[in-house]
């Protein structure tokens, strides 16, 4: 498929975790991707949009470069992006709170570890060495950065380097490798990046548009629909207890004078604690409702 200069392009991974949660995220607002022979790219069917599949450190330079406008990348790969390519016509459109994971120092499991300076003077093997420099710059610690493309938990058994420095989410494979986090360096997640460069009308309506449907399901996710009866006192202790609530609606019961339906949009979570707080302060009859979609 060549690349259609009336349609949006947006820069995926092409596997791996942060694929399913782009591809969940897209299916979520509506768009319906058309899977077909090529697997490098992929059409969207209702909706003026393509789909590339690249690799993810590979996806700041589409979107930066104006190859897609959009793109769904790591924000440790945006960030070591942005440090070697200060210059970058990229900026981040919206924080997808998933993908979570964080780059951390590791040292094999056997040594001593007492803060940054015991940094000084040491080897760290990475595949982000732009963003452990400037970790380093900031604790004002002298040391050797090794650049490595993968295998880094191997370095310190092959003697390549004292330290580490890679992402962790779960910790299992630095344990399955003799080693542990010792610090923490920069704290990731999956972020929505689109280009600075000038667009369109078309187009500049056409991500306006895509923009607002992910916004709302990000919104969505964090947020519960809640409906309850309470008589007219009881209103403004119920809306100060409703979480992250702007003003409820609230509608007279027909035939009971006195007596109020109240309706609200919670973007916090709601617990048990908080309907019992509900209950107490006079509210009855309380449901809480997902939210499919949402427009914001």
């Amino acid at each position: 498929m060549l690349v259609d200069a009336d349609r949006l392009h947006i820069a995926v991974q092409k596997s791996g975790r942060l694929s399913d949660v782009s591809r969940d995220l897209l299916k979520d607002a509506g768009l319906r991707i058309q899977v077909g022979r090529n697997a490098l790219t992929a059409r969207v069917e209702n909706f003026p949009a393509d789909l590339m599949f690249v690799r993810d450190d590979d996806i700041p330079t589409f979107v930066s470069d104006g190859v897609c406008e959009f793109g769904i990348v790591g924000g440790n790969v945006l960030e070591e992006f942005r440090l070697e390519h200060p210059e970058a016509q990229i900026e981040v459109a919206a924080e997808l709170g998933s993908a979570r994971c964080s780059l951390k120092i590791a040292a094999p499991e056997n040594s001593r570890y007492d803060g940054p300076q015991s940094l000084q003077g040491q080897r760290i093997a990475t595949s982000y060495p732009h963003i452990v420099e400037r970790f380093l710059r900031d604790q004002g610690v002298e040391a050797t950065v090794v650049k490595m493309n993968g295998a880094v938990e191997l370095a310190p058994r092959l003697q390549i380097a004292g330290f580490i420095c890679d992402l962790v989410s779960t910790g299992a494979t630095l344990e399955a490798n003799g080693l542990k986090p010792v610090q923490d360096v920069f704290k990731s997640e999956a972020v929505l990046i689109r280009t600075t460069r000038p667009l369109s009308d078309a187009k500049r309506d056409q991500g306006e548009r895509l923009l607002s449907r992910i916004e709302g399901v990000l919104a969505t996710k964090e947020s519960k629909y809640i409906l309850l009866n309470a008589p007219s006192e009881a209103l403004p202790a119920i809306s100060r207890i409703l979480p992250g609530a702007d003003a409820p609606t609230v509608i007279p019961l027909h035939g009971k004078p006195g007596q109020f339906a109240v309706h609200a949009v919670c973007q916090e979570s709601v617990f048990w604690e908080t309907l019992q707080k509900l209950k107490g302060a006079g509210a009855s009859a309380i449901l809480v409702l997902p939210i499919e979609k949402m427009m914001l």
